[in-house]
């Protein structure tokens, strides 16, 4: 790093309590000052602060502050402590480097600098010596650049020189080729393609800057070129879409908060009737700490709740990430959660595995993880609890005002909302009444949300909200004229008002469905307890023209209309014309009725007589006339009906034939359902007796499954199971002392591991075995000293099917140093041979040599190399081979005499003659304990 780059720098690292030598080593590597960190020190530009030992460190308005730590050396997590402090205070100028170190700590922190729109970088996991907390940090995916150390800075500068600062606002920035207002559109557009979920409604900044970093890092500056990569890359619309859903969660966050919760849950608990369900929602899950967190929370509220009332909890934690439900449903967390959850909890929820924590089943049970959308999907209703924690923050005002009645909609009366410390009801207050005002708990109200605020979902389906109405008398006179806009709605109101006939629409029923305009001269309210039907409400004169002509437009599904109806009011009689028009369109209003009452003017030549003819007539020829015409309409009208009876006759015939048709059908069918029946209880009792096998070879499997693993953990052997791709299957604990294998690592190829072996042909081997279905041993050594004796071997299932290979290592370090001290101990034994002056003969219980001193070589002139192995008695051309001396030598072999002295004999040696020689034999001893060797020494007379 160069000495001026506006930056001030923080190294945390695991220190002992008593390392304090790091400021010195770091000095020696940069020119700029490195000092550690002091309680209350303000943080300087181009300084250097180092974490002094037995201490947390944080950031608060740039001043660092020391506290004594509260966990235990071994579960410390010193780097997440700060980074957390760091995010916060710093947000979007912070900069978080994870570099090697063991564990994962890190990786909660470099969220949070990520929830804050910090930058994260990483060690390249490759260089790093120990490589699990990089590992770690870019298992999160929340990572901006991975990078081995010497390239940090290059990539570090160019980041700092861009700082977000220093671009203007959001909201002042004028459109322009690098930011057009249509681009952000776009990229919704391709992210709802390809995922199909709708980003419209999330706060503009808080995506602009997220898609800012993508762009960042591909070195993209235009907002239209980065349109155009995700059009030609899908995977970044998938990278991108994960940008946009980070999940920044943990456990207990906000302890108090869910302290003041339990207080207001178990109020609730107590009031809920018994062998009920308590009923909880948290949208936006992420990982699903927060609802894990939730089911642990009520859990222990139970225990204030009478036990014979047997509730039950049921928690929906919803996402759009299928990852994250993944994960959550799994349950698997890192070890470094024991900072956030306490060692009560941990020993009574959770279970203790390799490299972290499980939710034991109990808690998971009680959580069920689901897809969800929150913008679109219906809500999950009669919920006692709706936990929504830091998720409107990123949701735009209009998403969260339509929210909020959703979620009062949701609750059940007196349920309980619990939001984020960031998060309000802000113009809702009269559905939520506050309980908690720091920490956002809040109660649903008895009020009902208006129909209103309802129907706006689902959301993705609704159109925006439309514009203010402006008054008439400012409406500038070149404004256009839009035809759903809700001035043109006014002026349609105003037209229906005024010059549309009163009207209702009906079903073939006669149910009124909608009334336009007053009908209260055509209709009045039946006599009981009758709904609104207009069959009933219609006057008397009126009913049976109605009922005919409803009729006739539903069987024709045409129009009927009846001219010059009389109905008689208070000023004597009125005509009308009565008009019934069948609906086919739109789709909604399809197969629905329209009746119209529409008055009809007096005839002209009674408008001089005073209406004398719409009132009640006085004359004779008048009163004939009106029976005459009633007569006739009455003629009219009982033909029509002995036509529609005659039809009606007819089709009843023919629907009882049908009916008798369709009746033996059935009886055939019900015959053939009283077969399958027996068939289906038959066949109910193989399945019950399968289903009990299965059961009896499942517990059989699973007692199998759990021998076997007692067995090979207590075999101690390093084993490996792959498959026919080198996809890691299943191992034992054991080998994790030559392969860093964690369990999460199950379903990763063997290739992605580095060993401890001083062996880098560990994939060849395997690829070798699985190509020639052979067995591979081999002698391998660790880099810490160890040796194994690797087998590798085809797995081969039941049915002989080659199924991968298996790995095993078998610990043979003692016998190796067995080994080495047997072969210094012989060496060393030669060694002592052939330096004494005497002649000296070490042989095998075959009286074979074993190694001559160089003084008997000399002396019978012969190749100490060459004699090795030779019998004695074919020694010197058989000149050994004495009767007497080899029966002493069979003694000392067999154990009957343990030495001989003072044997002479005499022999011609080729080399050298004729010898008279004095011979002393001994059973060499080791330690006490009888060997096969014998050491003979010879004197020459």
């Amino acid at each position: 790093m160069p000495s001026r780059t506006g930056a001030a720098i923080v190294v945390v690292t695991h220190l002992g309590p008593q390392q304090g030598e790091l400021v010195e080593v770091l000095q020696g590597f940069t020119s700029l000052p490195v000092t550690q960190a002091t309680d209350g020190q303000r943080v300087q530009r181009d300084h250097v602060y180092v974490i002094p030992p037995n201490s947390d460190l944080s950031l608060l308005h740039g001043v660092l502050l020391l506290l004594a730590p509260t966990q235990p050396q071994g579960r410390r997590l010193p780097i997440d402590f700060f980074l957390q402090s760091l995010a916060k205070d710093a947000q979007d100028r912070a900069i978080c480097i994870i570099l090697s170190g063991l564990g994962s700590d890190g990786t909660i922190g470099l969220k949070m600098v990520m929830e804050n729109f910090g930058m994260v970088m990483v060690q390249q996991p490759d260089t790093a010596l120990f490589d699990s907390m990089p590992r770690s940090a870019i298992a999160t995916e929340f990572v901006d650049f991975v990078l081995p150390p010497e390239d940090m800075p290059g990539k570090l500068l160019e980041y700092i020189e861009r700082p977000l600062l220093t671009r203007p606002p959001r909201e002042l920035t004028p459109e322009s080729k690098t930011k057009p207002a249509h681009a952000l559109q776009k990229i919704f557009m391709l992210i709802r393609g390809q995922t199909g979920h709708d980003f419209t409604y999330y706060k503009r900044n808080t995506l602009f800057r997220r898609i800012e970093r993508r762009m960042n890092s591909h070195q993209i500056k235009e907002f239209t070129h980065y349109v155009r990569y995700l059009q030609e890359n899908p995977q970044e619309v998938e990278m991108l879409f994960k940008e946009l859903l980070i999940g920044v969660t943990k456990f207990f966050r906000d302890k108090e908060a869910f302290e003041g919760l339990r207080t207001h849950l178990i109020p609730l608990l107590i009031k809920k009737p018994a062998d009920s369900t308590v009923r909880v929602w948290a949208p936006g899950s992420s990982t699903g700490e927060e609802a894990y967190s939730l089911a642990m929370l009520l859990l222990e509220c139970l225990e204030h709740v009478d036990p014979h009332k047997y509730l039950k909890i049921q928690i929906f934690a919803t996402d759009i990430n299928p990852e994250g439900i993944d994960y959550a449903r799994l349950g698997l967390y890192p070890e470094n959660i024991a900072a956030d959850v306490s060692p009560e909890r941990l020993r009574r929820f959770f279970h203790k595995v390799d490299g972290g924590y499980q939710i034991r089943k109990e808690v998971r049970d009680v959580v069920v993880f689901a897809l969800h959308n929150l913008s679109k999907d219906a809500p999950f209703t009669k919920l006692d609890l709706l936990c929504c924690r830091n998720l409107l923050i990123y949701l735009s005002s209009d998403l969260q005002r339509n929210l909020l009645p959703i979620f009062h909609y949701a609750l059940n009366p007196g349920g309980l909302m619990f939001l984020g410390p960031s998060e309000n009801v802000t113009g809702f207050q009269d559905m939520f009444i506050p309980l908690d005002i720091k920490w956002k708990i809040s109660r649903r109200s008895e009020s009902v949300a208006s129909l209103t605020r309802l129907a706006n979902f689902p959301f993705s389906l609704t159109r925006h909200p439309a514009a203010p109405v402006h008054p008439v008398g400012l409406m500038n006179a070149s404004t256009p004229r839009r035809e759903s806009g809700a001035f043109a709605t006014l002026v349609q109101k105003v037209l229906l008002r005024y010059y549309a006939p009163p009207a209702v629409v009906i079903n073939s029923k006669g149910d009124i469905l909608f009334v336009n305009g007053r009908t209260g001269k055509y209709l009045e309210p039946a006599p009981g307890l009758s709904g609104m039907n207009l069959f009933d409400m219609a006057r008397e004169e009126l009913n049976f023209e109605i009922s005919g002509a409803v009729h006739r437009a539903t069987q024709n599904r045409q129009d009927a209309v009846l001219e010059e109806v009389r109905l008689k009011t208070d000023n004597g009689y009125e005509l009308l014309r009565l008009t019934v028009k069948y609906l086919s369109e739109p789709d909604t209003l399809a197969g629905l009725l329209m009746v119209v009452f529409e008055d009809l003017p007096s005839p002209k030549r009674n408008r001089g007589r005073k209406k004398l003819d719409l009132q009640e007539p006085d004359g004779r020829d008048a009163v004939v006339v009106a029976l005459e015409k009633e007569l006739k309409y009455t003629k009219f009208r009982l033909q029509t009906t002995i036509e529609e009876m005659e039809s009606s006759v007819e089709e009843l015939k023919s629907t009882n034939e049908e009916l008798q048709s369709a009746n033996e059908e059935l009886q055939s069918t019900n015959e053939e359902a009283m077969t399958n029946k027996e068939e289906m209880q038959s066949l109910n009792e193989e399945l019950m007796t399968l289903n009990m096998q299965y059961l009896s070879k499942t517990d059989e499997l699973s007692q199998a499954a759990n021998d076997m693993k007692n067995l090979l953990d207590s075999t101690e052997l390093a084993i490996i199971f792959l498959d026919n791709e080198m996809v890691i299957k299943r191992f034992t604990p054991s080998v994790g002392r030559i392969i860093n294998l964690l369990p999460t690592d199950v379903g990763r190829p063997i290739m992605h591991f580095a060993n401890n072996l001083k062996h880098s042909a560990l994939a060849e081997d395997v690829q070798l075995v699985l190509n020639r279905l052979l067995t591979l041993e081999s002698n391998i050594q660790s880099n810490n000293g160890e040796w194994y004796v690797m087998r590798i071997l085809p797995y081969r299932t039941l049915d002989n099917y080659i199924s991968g290979a298996v790995i095993t290592f078998t610990e043979v370090t003692s016998l190796k140093r067995l080994e080495q001290q047997l072969q210094e101990s012989a060496r060393f034994a030669e060694s002592i041979i052939e330096t004494v002056r005497e002649p000296l003969l070490a042989l095998d219980r075959d009286l074979r040599v074993l190694t001559v001193s160089r003084a008997f070589a000399t002396q019978f002139q012969l190749n100490a190399e060459a004699v090795k192995g030779e019998s004695l008695n074919t020694l010197s051309g058989g000149a050994w081979s004495q009767p007497d001396l080899h029966r002493r030598l069979l003694k000392l072999i067999n154990s009957e005499a343990r030495e001989f002295d003072n044997l002479e004999l005499q022999a011609d040696f080729p080399e050298v003659g004729h010898r008279h020689l004095r011979l002393y034999g001994r059973r060499i001893s080791s330690q006490g304990n009888k060997t096969d060797r014998i050491l003979l020494s010879i004197e020459i007379l």
